[in-house]
């Protein structure tokens, strides 16, 4: 009988994705455990594989398509012996989720797998044709307020993609002109009431710009996700700052001796290349070992106290930040850390990072001094009750005694969740970490 192969969930939270790519065709016989699409989520592109073996016999949802539901239909798998006429005899077919290749921390409960559905039908013009359209450009032509059935379609048969909806956008035409309704009349009086609530719309903010100046870009996934979480965290979260100094200079002393000493290969290379930013990572892991207590996060039904310190990296990439995570950092050597943040921040830059590589943590570390950036405040990402925000490192005069020297000198701002991490819970963490950065030694022992 007939096998749906459905959208896997690549995390406990998602609720969709974009199948970015297929990598079988119809006809197609496969094994259980080949690679058989790309599924891309806001921040990880993963790789699916079959959990059956078998013939593809239909797909399903096409390459590109956006906004896939889990646990929906993509392909139909035809076991032995069965043709493409099995697909119409059978009723309802067993469903079959394919699986990421990298592991994914396992669902709550499990959904009911769902039948075989029809695709979602095309929109249907004034005339009663139906019009096909790409997912992309129905969405598209959503966000911008256009009548997809006014748009004509230079893809395969007449397909309205995404080019033809850019080319209307870009010549103004495909807005549909609705006569008001009578019953729209209460609605309008209201609609300044509204507007003074929520602030301008889009549409007013757009109208106080030169038209011929400015690009509307729409927002990807990504971008939807931090404005989404940062907005939530920043009206939630009280958050709290503390901000302190510390010296570098023996620090950075002691990293260049480690890097000179780091074993080579055969060609000369160093197994490690320590940066200042993994010696914060373990001091920062370090200090709330120290201080336990700080280690924590809030939620209503009480406090949730880390036994370990898995430090979350902000590391930028295209069109946002990701903070791929440093697990059990207090216990891992400095060359341990510096290998596996590289391969972290390489595979985060790629959108190759597993969801259990990125999801959850204890605290964050944000790092803007390759930037110049002296002091800032950064964000708290929930349910973190802390990050540490590090600014560079300066040559600044200090007073040593009774003289005036010169130091490198490092500031950093610590922004804490105040239900969890009050004040003075957090100046000890600050002065924790202050002693295993101005004493680095500490932290190979």
């Amino acid at each position: 009988m007939p096998i749906n192969i459905l959208m896997p969930a690549l995390s406990p939270t998602m609720e969709e994705g974009n199948l970015a790519k297929w990598l079988v065709k119809e006809g197609d016989a496969i094994s259980a455990g080949d690679v058989i699409a790309e599924i891309e989520t806001d921040k990880a592109t993963m790789e699916v594989e079959a959990v059956d073996e078998g013939t593809i016999g239909k797909i399903v949802v096409a390459e590109g398509a956006e906004g896939v539901k889990v646990n929906a239909p993509i392909a139909i798998l035809l076991e032995e012996g069965e043709d493409a006429s099995a697909m119409d005899a059978a009723p309802a077919a067993p469903t079959a989720a394919a699986t990421p290749q990298a592991p994914a921390a396992p669902a709550a409960e499990a959904a009911p797998a769902p039948v075989a559905a029809p695709a979602p039908a095309a929109p249907i013009a004034a005339s009663g044709e139906r019009v096909f359209s790409s997912p992309l450009a129905r969405r598209l032509a959503k966000q911008n307020g256009l009548d997809i059935a006014l748009i004509a379609g230079t893809g395969p048969h007449g397909r309205v993609v995404k080019r033809d909806v850019d080319a209307a956008i870009a010549a103004g035409t495909g807005k549909a002109e609705a006569a008001p309704k009578a019953t729209d009349a209460p609605k309008a009086a209201e609609a300044p009431k509204a507007a003074l609530a929520s602030g301008p719309s889009d549409e007013q903010t757009l109208k106080l710009f030169d038209e011929d100046s400015y690009e509307l870009v729409p927002h990807d996934g990504m971008r939807k996700i931090i404005a989404k979480r940062l907005t939530e965290s920043k009206q939630t979260v009280p958050h709290f700052y503390l901000t302190l100094e510390c010296e570098l200079d023996a620090l950075l002393a002691l990293r260049a001796q480690l890097n000179a000493s780091a074993p080579k290969d055969g060609d000369g290379k160093p197994a490690y290349k320590l940066s200042v930013n993994d010696m914060i990572i373990k001091a920062h892991a370090l200090a709330l070992k120290a201080i336990p207590a700080a280690n924590a996060s809030y939620l209503e039904s009480g406090m949730v106290m880390h036994k370990h310190a898995d430090v979350g990296v902000a590391v930028s990439i295209d069109g946002g930040l990701i903070t791929p995570i440093i697990r059990r950092a207090e216990e891992k050597t400095l060359s341990t850390i510096s290998i596996e943040m590289k391969d972290l921040a390489k595979r985060a830059r790629e959108r190759k990072l597993a969801p259990t590589e990125f999801q959850g943590g204890t605290t964050s570390v944000s790092n803007l001094g390759m930037f110049g950036i002296k002091e800032f405040a950064a964000v708290i990402n929930p349910p973190h009750a802390t990050i540490l925000a590090v600014g560079a490192g300066q040559k600044r005069p200090v007073v040593k005694g009774d003289e005036i020297v010169p130091a490198t000198v490092m500031s950093v701002t610590l922004s804490t969740d105040h239900r969890a991490v009050d004040g003075a819970l957090g100046a000890e963490l600050l002065q924790a970490f202050k002693g295993y950065i101005e004493n680095p030694m500490s932290m190979l022992v």
